[in-house]
């Protein structure tokens, strides 16, 4: 991809610290300067933050995540100082909050804006949808699956042609399973206290630790098999608690109190990703609202993993039952205990067979090249409307 010359993206995110949104960020930041571009992000900062400056991206420290009105009119006003003295050429907004901040900033100084919908932002109110149209009102929305797109349609005037779906990438070189590791594999089943052995399916469920991502359901239908006398399973629950203690203890306590404590461990953050997914048989995802893509239902299944997950959202295009995994009715215990006894019943041979199918379709649809590669077409797109 060709970019202008000179060409400097500015992308304003909350925090870099784990999710969706903030790793497209740097994807998009490393396909920039791989083009010969520069790549700013305006940020809090986190854990990821040192990945952005190794791929040739510049931080901008600022506190971009508030929603205080006079901070963020605060965080215009650096923005503006940004964009001129760096000469940036778009602005990318991938959150609400500092959107507003990064859309007056745009606008004081000329400059195209495009935001993300990452997620789907429901609206009880007007004030609300006027919040969530703040995304709408620069040059072109991205939506990151078609499901979102359609939301965004529904819930505001738009012109279609103002809206493009670029579903996520996943990095087809990071998660390689031909370049994972034994030892890196070993290394995690040691750390986990998850021995090897055929006889019992490994779940994975990577997903901060939040209620939405319906860990409950899980523990509830593992709880259900065991009480059938299927226990031959063992479910990681993978993920940060970002400071929700209290949701993790009450985690824990619901395990201990179905006396799962030898099928379901809370193994905290995760930086090999890659290894945890060679590590198990299954990645599930359990999540009880819509996710507008749902990466981590994407990423095992580059890795040869089928997938169950639930009946809503961007998932519904990324998992194929029967071909690519299953899916089961959100926060329904039993269709998630029929769901999960159906992936240990399929056994190792048919889980690979699975896996394979899986691997090849969500690389051919869903790398984070083809992501990149769209993604800077439309900042192309963009500035040949304004010219």
């Amino acid at each position: 991809m060709t970019l202008p010359p000179d060409f400097t993206l500015l992308q304003v995110v909350p925090e870099l610290d784990t999710g969706g949104a903030e790793q497209t960020t740097i994807d998009i930041a490393q396909a920039v300067v791989r083009a010969g571009g520069k790549a700013l992000v305006a940020t809090r900062g986190g854990r990821m933050t040192a990945r952005l400056e190794s791929d040739g991206g510049r931080l901008a420290q600022m506190p971009v995540q508030t929603k205080n009105p006079l901070v963020m009119l605060g965080n215009a006003a650096r923005l503006v100082d940004l964009i001129r003295r760096e000469g940036v050429t778009v602005v990318h907004a991938r959150s609400r909050a500092p959107a507003f901040s990064a859309l007056w900033a745009a606008q004081a100084t000329g400059t195209p804006f495009v935001a993300t919908y990452h997620g789907v932002y429901n609206a009880r109110s007007r004030l609300k949808r006027w919040y969530n149209a703040v995304m709408t009102r620069g040059d072109l929305v991205i939506a990151n699956s078609d499901f979102t797109r359609d939301h965004v349609l529904s819930e505001h005037r738009l012109d279609r042609d103002k809206i493009v779906s670029i579903p996520r990438g996943v990095d087809l070189e990071r998660f390689n399973p031909n370049w994972v590791t034994p030892e890196r594999v070993e290394a995690l089943r040691r750390a986990w206290n998850t021995p090897a052995n055929p006889e019992v399916t490994t779940f994975l469920l990577a997903a901060r630790l939040t209620r939405i991502k319906g860990h409950g359901t899980v523990i509830a239908a593992a709880a259900a098999l065991k009480a059938q006398g299927r226990d031959a399973f063992r479910i990681l629950m993978v993920g940060d608690d970002q400071g929700r203690s209290a949701y993790r203890a009450e985690l824990a306590s619901q395990i201990a109190a179905e006396g799962l404590e030898d099928q379901i461990s809370l193994v905290g953050h995760c930086d090999d990703m890659p290894a945890a997914y060679l590590l198990a048989d299954v990645a599930i995802l359990p999540s009880i609202v819509p996710e507008s893509f749902g990466r981590t239902a994407v990423e095992p299944q580059v890795m040869g993993r089928p997938v169950v997950a639930s009946k809503l959202g961007g998932m519904t295009e990324t998992v194929i039952p029967g071909e690519t995994g299953w899916l089961a009715a959100p926060g329904d215990v039993e269709a998630w205990t029929h769901a999960l006894g159906r992936a240990m019943e399929a056994g190792p041979v048919r889980l690979q067979a699975m896996g394979l199918v899986a691997a090849n379709r969500a690389r051919q649809l869903y790398s984070v090249d083809a992501m990149c590669a769209a993604t800077l077409q439309a900042y192309e797109q963009v500035l040949g409307a304004r010219s």
